[in-house]
């Protein structure tokens, strides 16, 4: 095992070092055992956008499941001074007993949407922090730019085909996250196998040009593939390309891409052209560079499906969601629960533990409610407003260190990809709007007695 592979491991060192030397300081004060509720949130949109969409928890719980330094890390950590013997001790029995509350995948969320919150105690909750949120803010960012492509999209079928846009790991995510947004498969055969996902991918510029000429490339892949295949047509000229696809292949071509110049034009062309030539039911696929934007531009093309590579796994151009891990409630000296807040300026917090509900007018959602509050009274906020046309939003993915397995399954990716259609389409028909403005629905966060605590920075 190299270095590489000694360091990953276990997901216990995916981690700032500052989260095991505030361990190491908290076990020897005593705060590390205090109770503790940590939330993640959004204090705002990336690109004043309408909606950010949630994703990553399903792969996010095996790596809490699974966060336990081994023994190579151990070492690693004692030898950099990091810790001491004693929290190596600590170390080498963890395993997470709390509970984590979340958002359930393929939900939308806004500014101060309590995306998860954390409630165990402070060592096992600060280890967790730079984990959680890699997770999270990568795998939302690249959903909420997959869903809105594939609003743009204006049901053609897109697919990801962004792996050698981003790093090897990356690209694994993006593709299971990219499902989440609405995207119907991957060209990355490691997430296609890890996540059970519909695969696509024929052939690249190479494979014509390695060929003594065009014909012969053309007629070695159908040989191959079969005639459904799809053959790449603007090495040379896109139309000299599809005289002799067709020659090849006959009427039956599955279809044709289209990866250079003006699409929207070539499309036009193509088609008009396939079907002159009588492969009436050949599909167009165009790729290059593709965002929401440009498919808004290609709406009237007669395209049949799109590959999206850059533009999805980097967020189109917003590569993170910007959430933060926050200490929101501890465990005061006296054994009570206290809410804490951070008061630096342009980054302050809402102290206590978050409830969430969505409310709905005629079917349409018009606002965000977010109750601050002890336990006991966000739960009595949640019984008061029950019967009305309000939806709780938080579920439960880890019960006292007990993981919801069925959470991180491929049907759940799947069930997500359906529930987030099923929400957007609830929004307001502002949040398919692609112009900055404000979020589709306003969040309003609500305080309530907290039983007589206090607040502290």
């Amino acid at each position: 095992m190299n270095t590489f592979e000694a360091a990953t491991a276990t997901p216990a060192l995916m981690t700032d070092m500052y989260e095991y030397t505030m361990l190491e300081a908290a076990l020897k004060d005593g705060t590390a055992q205090r109770q503790s509720v940590f939330e993640v949130y959004s204090r705002h949109l990336p690109g004043d956008r309408r909606y950010g969409v949630v994703a990553g928890l399903g792969r996010l719980l095996p790596l809490i499941e699974n966060f336990r330094p081994n023994e190579a890390q151990l070492k690693f950590l004692r030898d950099r001074h990091v810790i001491s013997a004693d929290t190596q001790k600590w170390l080498e029995n963890y395993t997470f007993h709390g509970t984590i509350r979340a958002y359930r995948e393929g939900e939308v969320y806004f500014p101060n949407s309590p995306i998860l919150q954390v409630e165990t105690t402070f060592g096992e909750g600060t280890l967790l922090e730079t984990l959680i949120l890699s997770v999270l803010n990568y795998d939302s960012a690249v959903a909420t730019a997959a869903s809105r492509i594939v609003t743009a999209a204006q049901g053609r079928p897109c697919m990801d085909m962004g792996g050698r846009r981003a790093n090897e790991y990356s690209a694994i995510a993006a593709a299971r996250a990219s499902i989440v947004g609405g995207f119907a498969g991957t060209a990355n055969l490691a997430a296609a196998m890890a996540y059970d996902l519909p695969a696509i991918g024929t052939a690249a510029h190479s494979f014509t040009l390695v060929h003594d000429n065009e014909e012969q490339a053309f007629r070695s892949q159908v040989d191959a593939l079969g005639t459904s295949t799809t053959l790449l047509t603007d090495t040379y000229n896109v139309e000299e390309a599809i005289t002799r696809a067709v020659e090849v292949a006959g009427t039956d071509l599955g279809g044709i891409r289209i990866d250079s110049g003006d699409l929207a034009s070539m499309a036009q062309q193509a088609r008009s052209q396939l079907d002159a030539l009588g492969a009436t039911h050949t599909k167009i696929t165009v790729t290059n560079d593709l965002d929401e934007y440009s498919l808004l531009n290609l709406r009237d093309a007669p395209v049949d499906s799109y590959g999206v590579g850059t533009r999805l796994v980097t967020g189109s151009g917003h590569p993170t969601s910007e959430m933060v891990y926050k200490l929101v409630e501890r465990e005061s000296a006296d054994g009570r629960m206290q809410g804490v807040a951070k008061h630096a300026a342009h980054k302050a917090s809402d102290a206590w533990r978050k409830g969430a509900w969505r409310s709905y007018r005629y079917n349409v959602a018009d606002a965000e409610y977010v109750v601050a509050g002890s336990q006991r009274d966000v739960e009595a906020w949640g019984k008061q407003h029950e019967g009305e046309d309000m939806r709780p939003l938080l579920i439960t993915a880890i019960d006292h260190g007990d993981v919801d397995s069925s959470l991180a399954t491929p049907q759940a990716l799947l069930a997500a990809r359906d529930y987030h259609r099923q929400q957007l389409e609830a929004l307001p028909i502002v949040s398919r709007s692609f112009k900055a403005g404000d979020p589709a629905i306003p969040t309003l966060v609500e305080h309530v007695d907290p039983e007589g605590g206090q607040a502290e920075s």
